[in-house]
């Protein structure tokens, strides 16, 4: 939000908690995700064909009867926020055999809550996943350590739902406004969803895109933006510090427009880590990381020397960071090592 807006993180949370004007849900490649609450049905609805892909995998355990019915005890108990443990143990209450397993998910083997579904357990996490089929879920605020999910009807005080069809296509419109040019294969990666799912949704835009070439790479574009893009500029250096995972950094198949291939591998890196990228004229021209304690402190690694002007222009970014985090101004360190 610090890269996009001029919020800082106190506005970001009141905005998100008290006024909740903001959402936290899962999304694109149902991963978390922070939306308008007034779009959270189109992304949550334009997304769940992802959704059904877990669902069709809950259905390889247990019949649909089955399915459907802890669903709809899922959705009852959280009308309100709660976490999985909370989830889990009002299950049990409802009869169904609950126990612990290693599985927190990425790198995480702590123990988590599983549930009896027909003939295996599921972890209440995956259930969550399975549900947004159905239905839409968004975070509630932190109990202690624990996140805490709810259904958005209950906690968004302007919850209006729409149609799938529709949140599909305009997520389509929405993408290719912000990642355009691009083909449908860039658009299934940033869905999160197979090839023939995607092209289903792009056939629906037949005749509102134009076929053009950027540095021999291929795509589509709206025609409504190609003059707009043909006529952008920017001033020169344009620096921003983006975070990890950031969705500029996955909005395509190949990443050649975004990085070196001599230096991919740093900002691209196994296991699916996507790292803090220094941006220049829209290129990765280096990573970056920091830390809060006393005062603020940021650490870039470039790629390459970086011009003096760059420079200038990173320590502007640290200093609008520290703004943002309420941080009493620090330090910035460049160089390797």
């Amino acid at each position: 939000m610090w890269a996009r807006t001029d919020s800082t993180l106190q506005g970001l949370n009141e905005a998100i908690w008290e006024r909740r004007t903001l959402a936290r849900a899962w999304c694109m490649r149902r991963t978390m995700f922070l939306v308008p609450s007034d779009d959270l049905p189109l992304f949550v609805r334009g997304t769940t064909k992802r959704s059904e892909y877990a669902l069709e995998q809950a259905l390889t355990h247990a019949s649909r009867g089955q399915v459907d019915e802890v669903l709809d005890a899922l959705m009852e108990e959280i009308h309100v926020p709660r976490s999985r443990a909370e989830i889990a143990r009002l299950l049990a209450a409802r009869g169904y055999r609950v126990t612990l397993k290693a599985g927190g998910g990425w790198g995480d083997n702590r123990r988590v809550p599983y549930v009896r579904v027909g003939q295996s357990f599921l972890s209440v996490g995956f259930i969550l996943h399975v549900a947004a089929a159905r239905e839409v879920i968004c975070s509630g605020p932190s109990a202690g350590s624990e996140s805490t999910y709810v259904r958005a009807d209950k906690w968004l005080p302007s919850w209006k739902d729409i149609p799938r069809d529709k949140a599909e296509s305009e997520l389509l419109l929405r993408y290719l406004k912000a990642f355009g040019p691009a083909s449908v294969a860039d658009f299934a990666l940033w869905m999160g969803l197979y090839v023939r799912d995607a092209r289903e949704i792009w056939a629906r835009l037949e005749g509102r895109t134009e076929r053009v070439e950027v540095d021999g790479a291929k795509g589509e574009l709206l025609k409504s933006d190609l003059q707009e893009v043909e006529d952008a500029a920017f001033e020169s250096p344009h620096v921003r510090l983006l975070p990890s995972f950031d969705t500029f950094l996955l909005g395509h198949k190949s990443h050649s427009s975004v990085v070196d291939e001599g230096s991919h591998k740093e900002v691209y890196r196994g296991q699916g880590w996507v790292s803090p990228v220094v941006l220049v004229d829209g290129r990765a021209a280096g990573v970056w990381s920091y830390s809060y304690q006393k005062s603020l402190e940021i650490r870039v690694t470039p790629f390459s020397k970086l011009p003096a002007a760059v420079e200038r222009k990173i320590g502007q970014e640290a200093v609008s960071f520290g703004e943002y985090l309420g941080a009493p101004r620090g330090r910035v360190k460049i160089g390797r090592g």
